[in-house]
């Protein structure tokens, strides 16, 4: 193979760090590469059933994602949220092509009927295989290593690494193509810009399906030769603990810190001598009080930072280098370029298309955050005229900002139709559109209720002849968990 570390899952191996559950066993990261490569060699029914197909990874924060990766050969993986319901697990695996996925038993459930799977339960020692026709298990534990020879700093290929669904603006997710070029641009730009090295003890809270998550808290540092940690499921007290336990770094959003701020000042958690270094936030706004709040009782500043899904995706960060300034986004990224410019139109049903270049806008004017470099997506798998548009090279983010003076980027609120919950995005077109499927209903309109801790509720009207338990009901079968509405009104 030539220049193999041009594949993600090669050269997060080739970076020598290591990784395990919180509390658990931990792995080499070249450990569990090979024992997906080795899951590759010796199952004929997996190779079959991914043959001239995409793959897609249902499985928790784990060291499992790293052997899920590598068995998915280069080829672009569908990287499927946990929270999903098996109506968008379908979609998803249908509207990309999908011909295996890696999963473990408690999901598998949700994964639609005849789908073969790969359960990774007790990965990177077994894997069981399951197709139609048969069911077998191979043993992986034979691999302890790889031997990769390469230049540590190659490009990455210009080939699908993963896809990730969201951008449902029009009502229908979009799969963002993301290549092996586009994450490790910012994977590598992740370690410039924290100042990441072996020494590195990374807390990984956030789902790796969520790139914020797969990039800066799984591909940064194992490239850099640190240790990850990781959470299945995120538990505030027992984060907090971690934290004062030889954690360097903590990655989340503002739901997270809300509640490890919680539980640091219910249980007197300690950290001002602790080893940690680094506390960064994204995903969705920052309070500033909460920020306040973080570095006085830690000690440590809560570094912001901003990007998006198809940008792979930080593009904004308060670098450590530099002073932290609260209530900014940060400077661009390293080997990102960001500007200002006359915003898109994003209201209306017309499909988005290319725009017109237009020139920056001065320091001090509001306008789009646009933004580009390798780490931006090529486009979407289909209806890219329903996702952001472009001005020439630039990606139009649909978010509305300001530079500062200081060269520093202040958010200023969303042009696109979205809004965050816990740090996901919530589409309401997308909502409307399931629930609008539900016998009985005529009309329905979804928005934003603000909550502190959590962005944002859900409020849901609809009108017409179904009940509130019924219109729960159909989302939960319909919709993510993080999409369910909080309030239901019906009139008739």
């Amino acid at each position: 193979m030539s220049e193999p570390l041009a594949l993600v899952p090669l050269a997060l191996a080739a970076g020598g760090g290591r990784i395990g559950a919180a509390g658990g066993d931990v792995y080499d990261a070249q450990q569990l590469v090979a024992a997906g490569l080795t899951l590759l060699q010796r199952s004929a029914p997996l190779v079959r059933a991914l043959s001239g197909k995409r793959s897609a990874i249902l499985l928790p924060t784990s060291p499992a994602y790293l052997t899920a990766l590598a068995a998915s050969e280069g080829r672009g993986a569908v990287l499927v949220n946990p929270l999903a319901s098996p109506v968008e697990i379908e979609y998803q695996c249908r509207d990309a092509g999908v011909g295996a996925v890696f999963t473990i038993a408690p999901l598998a459930a949700r994964i639609p009927a005849g789908m073969p799977i790969v359960l990774l339960d007790d990965a990177p020692r077994t894997a069981r295989v399951v197709t139609p026709d048969r069911t077998h298990d191979v043993d992986l534990g034979s691999h302890h290593g790889l031997s990769i020879e390469g230049e540590r700093d190659v490009r990455g290929r210009d080939e699908e690494a993963v896809i990730v669904y969201t951008s449902a603006m029009r009502g229908v997710p979009l799969g963002a193509v993301l290549t092996h070029a586009n994450l490790l641009a910012n994977a590598r730009s992740t370690v410039e810009a924290v100042a990441q090295s072996a020494d590195d003890d990374v807390l990984a809270l956030l789902p790796f399906s969520h790139l914020f998550a797969l990039t800066v808290t799984c591909g940064a540092p194992l490239s850099a030769g640190g240790r990850v940690r990781t959470m299945d499921r995120f538990h505030p007290v027992r984060a907090a603990e971690l934290l004062a336990d030889g954690v360097t770094e903590v990655v989340g959003v503002p739901a997270v810190f809300h509640a490890m701020l919680a539980a640091i000042e219910r249980r007197g958690v300690d950290l001002r001598s602790s080893a940690l270094r680094v506390c960064i936030c994204g995903g969705a706004v920052l309070p500033r009080e909460l920020q306040d709040r973080w570095a006085d009782i830690t000690g440590v500043e809560l570094r912001q930072g901003y990007g998006l899904t198809e940008a792979g995706p930080v593009c904004l960060f308060n670098r450590v280098d530099r002073p932290n300034v609260r209530g900014t986004l940060g400077v661009p990224f390293p080997g990102v370029d960001v500007e200002i410019m006359p915003p898109a139109e994003y209201a209306g049903e017309h499909p988005l298309r290319s725009l017109t270049q237009e020139a920056p806008l001065p320091d001090g004017a509001r306008g789009e955050i646009c933004v580009r470099g390798e780490n931006v997506s090529p486009g979407y798998l289909g209806r890219a005229g329903d996702g952001l548009p472009r001005r020439g090279d630039w990606l139009c983010t649909g978010d509305e900002g300001v530079r500062n003076s200081d060269g520093t980027i202040t958010f200023l609120g969303l042009l696109k139709p979205m809004f965050t919950r816990n740090g996901f995005n919530v589409y309401p077109r997308e909502l409307e559109r399931a629930i609008a499927r539900l016998a009985g209903v005529r009309e329905v309109e979804v928005t934003a209720i603000p909550e502190s801790s959590r962005e944002h509720d859900i409020r849901v009207r609809v009108r017409g002849d179904v009940t509130e338990s019924q219109v729960r009901e159909w989302s939960e079968a319909w919709l993510s968990a993080y999409k369910q509405p909080t309030v239901v009104e019906i009139a008739p």
